[in-house]
This record gives structure tokens, sequence and C-alpha cells, in this order.
């Protein structure tokens, strides 16, 4: 198998996924591909640009766009993206940290959080506040993905709701209203 930034972030992702992110390091990565380290770096420039790269593959998915005419309101919109966010990103071991990294880094490479923007702009926002918005909601989801993953990890048997949908409605209503 050829050595291309594809198969990098691939198989980035397959070890987040099965080990989480403090298994993923470039010395596991090289090892899982059968390459020295160094090789690489000819494909990401560092462990920052190859998070960003693994959250646009998590990220970057039909399955997570809306089409805005699909709904009622923008708001709405906005609440079934969130929603989609959050399921997708459950699963995932530590994917809010990796999320997080690349947002910072490169949000505009990050088709989901970039839809959020233009949502809240579609519900009346300006430029600014669907920016904040925008952040808003995403650290919403991620919090709400880190709470639950933090329960399974610690092996807490709780049935209670995480609060998510509750504490996304009010948001989103607060922003939109």
């Amino acid at each position: 198998m050829a050595l291309t930034q594809l198969t990098v972030v691939d198989t980035a992702v397959e070890i987040l996924q099965q080990f989480g992110l403090a298994d993923l390091s470039m010395r596991r990565l090289a090892k899982e591909l059968d390459v020295q380290v160094g090789a690489l770096y000819w494909h990401v420039k560092n462990k920052q640009e190859l998070l960003a790269a693994v959250a646009a593959k998590l990220l970057n998915t039909p399955e997570l766009a809306v089409r805005a005419e699909d709904f009622a309101t923008p708001a709405d919109a906005v609440l079934q993206l969130a929603r989609k966010l959050y399921l997708a990103l459950l699963p995932i071991q530590d994917s809010p940290e990796v999320i997080e990294v690349a947002s910072a880094m490169q949000a505009g490479q990050l088709q989901p959080v970039l839809q959020l923007r233009s949502l809240l702009q579609d519900a009346g926002l300006s430029e600014e506040q669907s920016r904040f918005g925008q952040q808003l909601l995403l650290n919403h989801v991620l919090g709400s993905v880190a709470y639950r993953q933090n329960l399974v990890q610690l092996d807490v048997d709780s049935s209670e709701s995480d609060g998510f949908d509750w504490g996304l409605q009010r948001a989103v209503a607060g922003l939109a209203g």
C-alpha cells in the first residue's frame, strides 16, 4: 500500500476509534503503517495538522449535512445539525478533543461547523453573533459528548439523560429568538 495523506488520515481515524487519542501518536501511526516516523511528515506537518485532517474526515460527510429548505425554520435546521453532530461523535473515543483542536486551527475546513454559522445567519443573527452562536453550540455538543463518554469510560451506570437536547433547545431558542 502506497503511503498517501489519505492512508495516513484513515489509519489515524482507525487508531482513534479503537484506542482513543492517548494512543494516537506519530510513532504509533508509523508503526501501524509500517513506515519510519519521518515518512509521515511528508503528508502531515505535525500532530495538530493530523488531528485537523482526522476531524475533517469525521465531520465532512454527507450524513452530517442538513438542507435548510427541509425545515420550517433555520432554527429547526440548527437543532437537527447539532443532534447529528452529537450522535456522530458519541461513539468515537475522544472525539471532542480532536474536534476542539481542529476547530481552533481550521474551523473553516469543518463543513458542519460552517453550516451551523450559516444557519444562524439565516435565522437573523449578524455575522459576529453567528460566530459566537456557532461556538456556543459546538461547545454544548462537544461537552455533552465528552460527559457521556466519560460516564462510559468510568463505567458509571447512569440511565439519566445528559440533558443534551434540553440544553440545545434552550440555546437555539435564545439565539434565534
